[in-house]
């Protein structure tokens, strides 16, 4: 699946400031997502969001993903 895909099903469900999904083999993800809607959520619920946001394709057409899920603030945090 490609990553502009991913990415338009994860923007469908939750409100992103920022997304970037990168793969080199179309299985296996990495995925860097900022939302205001992680805003209070600790990683295994935003992890939980994106999983559902991407529904039956998890472990089907997506083998594995690693998550960057961050809030606006920590974003801007870590890319001063």
């Amino acid at each position: 699946m490609e990553p502009k895909i991913i990415e338009e099903k994860i923007k469908a469900h939750i409100d992103c400031d920022y997304i970037h999904v990168h793969s080199d083999d179309m299985r296996h993800y990495a995925a860097t997502i900022v939302s205001p809607a992680f805003i209070g959520l600790n990683q295994l619920k935003r992890h939980r969001q994106i999983h559902q946001a991407l529904g039956s394709v998890m472990g089907q057409e997506i083998h594995a993903m690693s998550i960057q899920a961050m809030t606006p603030d920590e974003y801007e945090q870590t890319h001063l």
